[in-house]
């Protein structure tokens, strides 16, 4: 009980550290390109993810994940989410862990939606990742190996750094439309 506690402080910590959308034109461009080069090096790296890319109802993408801790962790990322091939708003990732954690890393992650319904539960920021859910490393052949699990894929790849991590926690996800993005960025 004592440890899902701390847990949770510290998803919502790292979490409300996330940015969200971006708020300018340089954000934007910065971000959309960090997308671009995540998908060419994840392609690049397995071609037999392209068929993650074209059987999806929706996917998100978050370039350059940091995830780092000493005992007690945290990770934390902004992306941009896509339906129909088309972009339609951004996201952040929060994670927080307590337990046997040490290192950094960085990564991009990627998550698939098969169907509507696992998109609009993303959609109304009602998705999370527990312990129990976890990502396919992108290597060479790994997306012929992989199917959607509960409507989900993840696939995370470029990772970096080096970290041991025997801990609890989840990544809790926040969405936000294009239209609520712009309507924030004019006030």
């Amino acid at each position: 009980m004592r440890i899902q506690f701390w847990s949770a402080i510290l998803l919502v910590c790292a979490f409300s550290a996330c940015a969200g959308a971006p708020k300018d034109a340089e954000e934007k461009k910065s971000l959309g390109d960090s997308v671009a080069n995540a998908i060419m090096l994840l392609k690049k790296t397995d071609p037999t993810i392209e068929k993650f890319f074209n059987d999806n109802y929706a996917y998100a993408v978050l370039p350059s994940v940091g995830k780092g801790g000493f005992i007690i962790g945290g990770a934390g990322g902004d992306g941009e989410v896509y339906k129909g091939g088309r972009l339609v708003g951004y996201c952040s990732m929060g994670q927080g862990t307590i337990g046997a954690t040490i290192g950094g890393q960085s990564f991009d992650e990627f998550i698939f939606f098969k169907d509507e319904t696992n998109y609009k539960t993303f959609a109304a920021n009602k998705f999370a990742f527990t312990a129990q859910v976890s990502a396919v490393i992108a290597a060479s052949g790994s997306g012929a190996a992989t199917s959607y699990q509960n409507g989900v894929a993840i696939f995370v790849s470029n990772v970096q750094g080096a970290m041991a991590e025997a801990a609890v926690g989840g990544q809790q996800f926040k969405f936000i439309s294009l239209d609520t993005a712009a309507a924030k960025s004019t006030k």
